[in-house]
């Protein structure tokens, strides 16, 4: 008896982690679904991601120092965590006020300033950071 009431709580332990293995691949699988939406919705994300990809392909061919890799990556994931957030707070807009409300239209242009201030402080920390090292590898 005390050998099968041991066995069932081992039991139990591997379902219940086995359970939360799922519960974490479900999470990412939802929030990889949140990425494409952006990605297949948002004309500006397109943007984001074509200067992403060249900002990588910049910072490896000057072959960038690590601290500087750590304020790029930093850098270009508080501009998508702002379009993401942005594109969030449009989808529970739209749904709320199917109708044009003035806080509504408040709401989104915020929204979409906090995106533009992310992206404009960011060329400026790319212009800092790739300005040098790149303008030596072309006219050095």
């Amino acid at each position: 008896m005390l050998r099968q009431r041991k066995n069932n709580h081992f039991s139990d332990i591997r379902k219940a982690g086995r359970d939360e293995l799922y519960s974490r691949a479900r999470s990412f699988r939802y929030a990889f679904e949140g990425w494409w939406y952006v990605i297949r919705t948002q004309h500006n994300a397109w943007i984001h991601a074509i200067i992403s990809v060249a900002v990588f392909a910049v910072g490896f061919w000057v072959s960038l120092p690590a601290r500087d890799w750590a304020v790029l990556i930093l850098t270009m994931m508080a501009v998508w965590m702002a379009e993401f957030m942005n594109t969030a707070l449009e989808a529970v807009v739209d749904l709320t006020m199917p109708d044009v409300h003035p806080l509504a239209k408040v709401a989104k242009d915020v929204a979409a300033a906090a995106v533009l201030v992310g992206a404009m402080g960011a060329v400026l920390i790319g212009l800092l950071i790739l300005g040098p090292p790149l303008y030596a590898r072309l006219w050095g």
